[in-house]
């Protein structure tokens, strides 16, 4: 779509052809799940330019890969025996249209039932998506038992309004976050009906003053019934992600999840399996203590891709008891890449399924008779 040759200059001279040819081929023949047709078919290549020994590419890309491109950059350094970098615009674009002022996309993160590790995996993925370059907020669906302030590590503090109409949202490392556990105390909040509470979200959604969001990811409240019903329909969600474990019940409650995104016609992205091994600390071994392979069959069954499998760590533990993160405390470790790798995975294919300006998407003829 974008792919075009670059007469790039170093230092005020032109680029040998050969290298920009080299470089713009190396591009557009990359294939990954995020670039399934290739980096220029969906990112913009706006120059190429080089101080000393480094070559500097600039890209427009249409969803945070902050660490892919890292390493494409690391294979194309191999090639052509000189240091790249890339330096990176993002551009995400509203998959579907809304009203809602500050927020592009928004992706729902749910599960059939309590337990699973939705709550942390949705604070996790947000944390990631900052990491690989995109403004991330999270809102708080949970009406009836918010977990998102003891995750976050803003327990008993309060938003403000700088206009007395619109909330604004509390900072945790840079995500933005909405929850009702900020307004009211939890004891309060777990007693309401179900109209009650489907009002006070709706308001939480559209009375915050959201800021240049790319990606609201909402904690769905646990469960298929009726209030999840209502949010789903009530919110322009773009798209959705199921959390199981390898549990059979688990993954029962996760197929009614998916029955109930169809349902309201919400794409469902992927499963991601959480506690999917357990990890030994002391010799590494991967115990699989609640099944194996369950992830796999139900993506496989209803062909919506597995985005990811993830331990059961007791880091990732300890930091949503603690209100920190793995993706702030040991950004480079194991876990934290993991879920860089699935919020990528993610946004990518919420791009290249569901956009409109994605190759990927197909397209739609009308013909006259």
């Amino acid at each position: 779509m974008f792919s075009k040759i670059f007469k790039s200059k170093k230092n005020g001279s032109t680029l040998p052809d050969e290298l920009n040819q080299k470089i713009n081929q190396y591009l557009d023949n990359y294939r990954s799940e995020s670039f399934p047709n290739g980096l220029l078919a969906i990112c913009q290549l706006k120059d190429i330019s080089a101080k000393t020994e480094i070559l500097s590419i600039e890209l427009v890309v249409p969803f945070p890969c902050k660490s892919e491109l890292e390493q494409i950059a690391e294979l194309l350094s191999q090639q052509i025996e000189q240091t790249v970098v890339f330096s990176l615009k993002l551009n995400v674009i509203p998959v579907r249209k809304h009203n809602i002022s500050g927020l592009c996309n928004i992706i729902a993160v749910a599960s059939g039932k309590g337990g699973v590790g939705k709550s942390t995996t949705a604070v996790n993925l947000a944390y990631a998506l900052i990491d690989e370059g995109a403004k991330v907020g999270i809102l708080d669906a949970d009406i009836y038992g918010p977990s998102i302030p003891l995750m976050l590590g803003l327990q008993g503090i309060k938003p403000t309004s700088s206009d007395g109409e619109l909330i604004t949202p509390l900072e945790s490392h840079n995500l933005s976050a909405m929850s009702i556990g900020f307004l009211v105390d939890e004891k309060d909040a777990t007693i309401w009906r179900g109209p009650m509470a489907s009002r006070a979200f709706d308001q939480l959604l559209n009375e915050t003053a959201w800021q240049d969001i790319d990606y609201l990811i909402v904690d769905m409240p646990p469960g298929t019934g009726d209030i999840q019903l209502t949010l789903g329909q009530k919110m322009p969600v773009a798209a959705s992600v199921i959390v199981t474990t390898p549990q059979d019940i688990a993954l029962a409650d996760a197929v009614k999840g998916i029955a109930m995104f169809e349902q309201v016609k919400v794409p469902v992205l992927g499963i991601i399996e959480n506690m999917s091994y357990h990890l030994c600390e002391n010799c590494g071994h991967q115990s699989k203590l609640f099944g194996h392979g369950g992830g796999e069959k139900i993506s496989a069954k209803y062909n919506i891709g597995l985005l990811g499998q993830l331990p059961l760590d007791m880091a990732i533990r300890q930091s949503a008891d603690t209100g920190s993160s793995p993706l702030i405390s040991n950004t480079a470790g194991e876990v934290a890449q993991l879920y860089r790798k699935i919020a990528t995975k993610m946004a990518a294919k919420l791009f290249n399924e569901y956009d409109a300006r994605s190759p990927q998407t197909a397209e739609i003829l009308f013909k006259e008779l």
